[in-house]
């Protein structure tokens, strides 16, 4: 069982280029990738999103990349047709003020705009994506190992709570026993003491099995025992199981509330109480699953 929060970093380098991948996910009911790159790197976002939606069945992930190359990515670029057009502009005037042209400085013919100019060197993204996979895997390892940390106490946790349910089950079913002959017994007490001993007792036994039937708890029982063995099952399962663990804990929430509308007796009362209480504990833990 894995965590669908955590975090990994990974760093490669070929000597030209080092790259930087950092990785944040967190709860999330689907599976969504948002990747910030450079932009040397667009082309390469889609392969990005799917190394890692091969590994994140669910939850979203933060992809965080950075670029840094070792030497500077701009060169010097010259204008050579440019400089001899200043040259001849500056030798003209030069002979109009009748000066000496080899008076001109080859500096003042170079720092003239355009003649000297600095180009960025476009990165090779393609050339460069072995370094980026490599630090990319690295983090994606790292994320997986703690949302698996994560997901151990998870699972922990969650099976402390199915124990809670389990236990409380017990209880209710224990009071739910004999339920038809106590309301047969309240029932009667209660018309002797309005009545005296002019009533049929016959049909006292008839209205007392049909309040019983009203409040027949067996079938919801039943489908709780079945969703505690599909949850328990869930929990060990290796694959995400997170959507099915928030499923099961709905069919639980409805059995449970079922329970509370028909129980007439205080113990079961109180025991759905406490059954709900876990429940909720239950659907907030199982919504950080994957």
């Amino acid at each position: 069982m894995n965590s669908m929060t955590g975090y990994g970093r990974g760093e490669a380098t070929n000597g030209d280029v080092s790259v930087v991948v950092e990785l944040k996910s967190v709860n999330n009911r689907f599976r969504d990738v948002n990747v910030r790159m450079p932009r040397e790197y667009i082309m390469l976002e889609s392969r990005i999103v799917t190394a890692v939606k091969a590994s994140v069945a669910r939850g979203r992930v933060d992809v965080y990349i950075r670029r840094s190359a070792t030497e500077s990515n701009q060169t010097v670029h010259a204008d050579p047709v440019l400089a001899e057009r200043y040259l001849v502009a500056v030798r003209a005037v030069a002979h109009r003020l009748q000066l000496s042209a080899d008076s001109v400085q080859i500096d003042a013919i170079l720092s003239q705009p355009g003649v000297l100019s600095l180009r960025e060197v476009e990165a090779d993204a393609l050339g460069e994506w072995e370094v980026v996979e490599t630090a990319l895997q690295a983090a994606i390892d790292e994320l997986i190992r703690m949302r698996r940390t994560e997901g151990d106490a998870l699972r922990a946790d969650l099976l402390g709570h199915l124990v809670s349910l389990e236990r409380k089950h017990i209880e209710v079913t224990k009071q739910a026993s004999g339920l038809v002959e106590r309301l047969h017994q309240r029932l009667q007490d209660r018309l002797n003491r309005l009545l005296s001993d002019r009533f049929d007792s016959a049909r006292v036994a008839q209205e007392a099995a049909v309040l019983a039937d009203k409040a027949d708890v067996s079938e919801e029982l039943a489908r709780l025992v079945s969703h505690f063995s599909q949850f328990r099952t869930a929990l060990e399962s290796e694959e995400p199981t997170g959507r099915r663990l928030e499923f099961l804990v709905q069919e639980m929430n409805r059995e449970v509330n079922t329970l509370g509308s028909k129980s007439a007796e205080h113990p079961v009362s109180a025991a759905v109480v406490d059954m709900k209480s876990v429940l909720e504990r239950v659907r907030e833990q199982a919504a950080n699953v994957e």
